[in-house]
């Protein structure tokens, strides 16, 4: 017997950013938790004021958002039905470059110790929208 409606596709997850209450609570928990048990004990590396990390590294949205496009790729590279270069292919074209980015010293941990958050400024702008209506 066919079905004249089409099949169902699972639902993907969406990029961290665009999730608020409760969706971004329980996606950053999920996130907590891979970070917590997978990422950091295997590839944490020692921290090191050329190579920071901070504790509180939830705190720091774009330590965030990384680290989230980094456990979506986890989840397709490495999963059930991924391909068998898709682990090597995780570490060569996702883990490098964002635990490059995120342990640059000029990176957003750029001041923090262990046990130590400092928390960033915000860069300024002259307008946030300075293409838009103008103000009455």
């Amino acid at each position: 017997m066919t079905s004249d409606s089409p099949a169902e596709e699972p639902e993907q997850p969406q990029f961290i950013l665009y999730l608020n209450g409760v969706d971004y609570a329980r996606t950053l928990r999920q996130l907590t938790l891979w970070a917590h048990h997978v990422l950091l004990p295997v590839y944490g590396r020692e921290v090191t004021s050329g190579e920071p990390w901070c504790s509180r590294w939830w705190e720091h949205q774009e330590a965030v958002a990384q680290l989230h496009g980094l456990w979506l790729a986890w989840g397709e590279l490495t999963g059930p039905g991924s391909g068998m270069c898709g682990p090597a292919n995780w570490h060569r074209d996702y883990l490098g470059p964002v635990m490059t980015s995120l342990r640059d010293p000029s990176g957003p941990f750029a001041g923090c110790k262990p046990g130590n958050h400092r928390a960033k400024e915000v860069p300024p702008v002259d307008a946030k929208d300075p293409f838009g209506e103008p103000a009455p």
